[in-house]
């Protein structure tokens, strides 16, 4: 039998934690989330979760990580797929407020997250979004669309106003109206940006 390197041995073990954190607090939510049963369920200890990431908190961190990339990626396509860039840049926030509605995001990054991790201008990725927005407005504002204003301002300004208004759509009893009525202002929002 070939000896596998450590540093695969570690990726599988951490991949194993988050895949099982991430489908029990997907489930049951991150209160209810019992370690035990799901380092069990995924043939690990309790031990390997606190050594991988310190707690229960640390993996949900490394869960919200995850899925934050993959909600990233997924607007990247949105903006990539759009005619022009100002389009791109309308789509890609407009899908961030529309992935409120699925309920992963809703349970995991927008209600336990903020409940758990604390404010989420505070997490590591939120630094990653405020630069990607700043990235799209200077290259908007070099294309003439946009107005001449601080590109990182107006990036945490619209980064603010879409967690807020994510949140409150996770949170509303209908989110679908929610959402209706938060796309209509938010597009006006971002229509006060160009030139």
């Amino acid at each position: 039998m070939k000896h596998r390197p450590r540093t695969e041995m570690i990726a599988e073990t951490r991949a194993k934690l988050i895949a099982a954190g991430r489908a029990a607090f997907g489930t049951v939510g991150y209160a209810e989330a019992s370690m035990d049963d799901f380092t069990a369920e995924c043939g690990l200890t309790r031990g390997a979760l606190y050594h991988h990431f310190g707690d229960k908190k640390g993996l949900l961190a490394a869960v919200i990580k995850q899925i934050d990339e993959e909600m990233s990626q997924r607007l990247d396509q949105l903006s990539t797929e759009a005619p022009t860039r100002w389009q791109g840049f309308i789509d890609e926030n407009i899908g961030y407020l529309k992935m409120a509605l699925e309920p992963e995001i809703q349970r995991i990054v927008l209600r336990d997250g903020p409940a758990v991790l604390g404010d989420p201008s505070s997490w590591p990725t939120a630094q990653g979004c405020v630069a990607a927005i700043s990235s799209s407005i200077r290259k908007l504002q070099a294309e003439g669309v946009v107005a001449e204003m601080d590109a990182e301002g107006a990036a945490r300004l619209i980064t603010g106003a879409s967690t807020f208004a994510a949140q409150w759509i996770a949170n509303s009893d209908d989110p679908e109206a929610t959402l209706e009525k938060s796309v209509a202002a938010f597009r006006k929002m971002l229509e006060g940006l160009l030139a």
